[in-house]
């Protein structure tokens, strides 16, 4: 028997897409988001192999996940391109692209190259209780840095990005774990190197 009706888990995923595309025209992102989450939901996603981004609770989504995360990117588009629905088990991925309101000299729009999704864990009641997203990092950063070269990176988010250089974590990011310090297994491996090439 399915968790929930296939026709409820199909709805939602239309009132969501609305949602997405209501924000998206206004640029306001806690507004018509903030309202499809439960109380207690969880969001969070992956930046990179010590670092990840988490809120646990609709205050926290809104504020960090929907609020501050996404300045910057009020302008920016991530249309979904493939829903995938198991009523099964009341789960939704959705896979999406992230595109820039800026453009190149050839009329093209700047975006993320490859593609990003979001992994929906169903709560009832047309909201979700939980939400992972995925995305190529490698490619975001490639985005920002060709973006930054021409001008065009918004100053939100270069102002996010400094804190970020700087080890100053933004509202949610955690590092799960202490940074490895690399010194002493740099050293070894350098000799290792220096052995290799000249002691032949």
């Amino acid at each position: 028997m399915p968790v929930y009706p296939r026709e409820e888990l199909e709805e939602m995923v239309e009132r969501w897409l609305q949602a997405n595309r209501d924000a998206e025209k206004e640029g306001n992102w806690p507004k018509h988001l903030g309202p499809m989450y439960t109380d207690d939901a969880e969001y969070r996603w992956n930046i990179g192999p010590n670092e990840e981004f988490v809120a646990r609770n609709r205050k926290e989504i809104e504020e960090w996940a929907l609020g501050v995360q996404m300045e910057g990117f009020e302008e920016w588009r991530y249309p979904y391109h493939r829903i995938l629905i198991d009523e099964k088990i009341g789960e939704v991925i959705g896979l999406w692209t992230q595109v820039s309101p800026a453009l190149r000299e050839d009329g093209t729009h700047y975006q993320v190259e490859g593609i990003g999704g979001s992994w929906f864990r169903y709560g009832g009641n047309y909201q979700w209780e939980w939400q992972r997203d995925f995305f190529d990092l490698g490619n975001v950063k490639a985005l920002f840095f060709e973006l930054a070269a021409d001008g065009k990176l918004d100053p939100a988010v270069k102002r996010k990005i400094g804190k970020l250089a700087k080890g100053q974590l933004l509202p949610g990011h955690e590092r799960p774990r202490k940074p490895p310090s690399f010194g002493k297994k740099l050293k070894g491996f350098l000799a290792m190197v220096r052995i290799a090439l000249f002691n032949r």
